[in-house]
């Protein structure tokens, strides 16, 4: 009874896999967004203005870019260059977004936060800005950003208020009005709401723009085209192939070798791949050349893992040890090698995705999104997976031994 239960839920699983990685892996690959190198984006040259009193430099340069990675890593943009060009202008270049243009204004825009008394005095600026968060008014259902001030900004904003009470304290962005509310009393908690006509959206992208702080020059769009890819779409057609007839390879290696293990291996290997491609959607990354390289590497990795279980296995079954309890003792066995060789890895990929840029972060997103996944499938899949083959394989040669 066991063994035809067995059977039939290995039979089952197979099925499942296969029929979901043929109408799932198109939709995936076709939602999937391409790189600046695969498919081309946007390239925006933005030009410091200099105005009095703010002197352009390397050092400006240099403050306002890692102002606008920020806004970037904040406003989830994925696959953007930046990189200085002479000493007054930033180039950004932008893939993957549905409207990059709105990306380009948000990241030039200033975001300099003022409160203005009545008289037009600037009684307070966003230098002490702690955290800034869009959220919707619950009692109004319309959205707003409340900030907060650091130690120092809630004192100058306790004094402000204090000198305000029964009067409007104006809330200017960039020279722009966008509310007067009126002072009730003082506000020692360094907490404000900026309210108006917002929507979530806007009052998110404003909450970033307060949160990266404001840049220290105001910047101009010099030149705005379209860039085409670098690479094309030959080298990318090619690239698909090599990994397809390497992966072709190693299924066809994998049941000629390990027999019945390969197989299951082979079924995991799909299961495997439908998961990175569905992770690389969800978390909307961008697939560079070399973010398929990484792809690739970590399908190694993947087979490697299986086959230093399977040769555990094995000798587990040379030494005259019932394939149930082979199979256990070489999944135990193989465990630590390969989280080992995994946990390496990916600190790896994690230090090339904190300190690289453009390709060298796609690489590494894709390589760790591929670690975690394989390590996944190998000990919730394949364990379950060859754990119920093993109460139908009649003996030891299903299993290469």
């Amino acid at each position: 009874m066991r063994r035809t239960s067995s059977i039939v839920i290995v039979t089952i699983l197979t099925v499942a896999v296969l029929v979901l990685g043929y109408f799932m892996y198109k939709p995936l690959v076709n939602n999937i967004k391409l790189g600046l190198d695969l498919s081309g984006g946007l390239r925006v040259v933005l030009q410091a203005v200099e105005k009095e009193g703010q002197p352009i430099n390397q050092d400006t340069i240099t403050k306002a870019m890692g102002i606008l990675r920020t806004r970037v890593d904040s406003l989830g943009v994925k696959e953007t260059l930046l990189y200085p060009q002479g000493n007054d202008r930033v180039v950004v270049e932008i893939a993957g977004e549905s409207d990059p243009e709105a990306a380009v204004d948000i990241l030039k825009n200033t975001a300099q936060l003022e409160f203005w008394d009545e008289t037009g005095q600037v009684v307070l600026t966003g230098e002490h800005l702690k955290d800034a968060q869009a959220r919707v008014n619950s009692a109004r259902g319309d959205a707003e950003v409340n900030i907060e001030f650091d130690t120092e900004g809630t004192a100058l904003f306790a004094t402000a208020t204090a000198a305000n009470v029964g009067k409007p304290l104006h809330i200017v962005i960039d020279g722009e009005f966008i509310s007067s509310p009126t002072v009730n009393e003082a506000i020692n908690t360094g907490q404000a709401v900026i309210s108006g006509s917002f929507t979530a959206e806007t009052a998110n992208n404003l909450a970033v723009l307060l949160r990266s702080g404001a840049l220290p020059v105001s910047f101009t769009v010099a030149e705005k085209r379209s860039v085409g890819p670098t690479l094309g779409a030959d080298s990318l057609s090619k690239s698909l192939k090599a990994a397809l007839v390497g992966v072709i390879a190693v299924l066809i290696f994998m049941i000629g070798y390990y027999r019945l293990p390969g197989f299951i291996a082979d079924i995991s290997l799909i299961l495997y791949v439908i998961l990175v491609l569905a992770c690389m959607w969800f978390f909307g990354s961008v697939l560079t050349l070399p973010g398929i390289a990484g792809f690739v590497l970590s399908i190694g990795m993947a087979v490697d893992a299986n086959i230093i279980i399977y040769e555990r296995i094995k000798d587990e079954l040379r030494n005259g040890k019932t394939l149930r309890a082979g199979i256990e003792a070489g999944f135990n066995r193989a465990f630590w090698t390969i989280f080992d060789a995994n946990l390496t890895t990916l600190l790896t990929a994690f230090v090339l995705m904190y300190l690289g840029t453009g390709p060298v972060k796609g690489f590494a997103v894709t390589l760790s999104i591929g670690i975690i996944a394989s390590v996944v499938v190998v000990l919730t899949f394949t364990r379950f997976a060859l754990i119920r083959s093993s109460y139908f394989a009649k003996n030891n040669k299903l299993y290469g031994v």
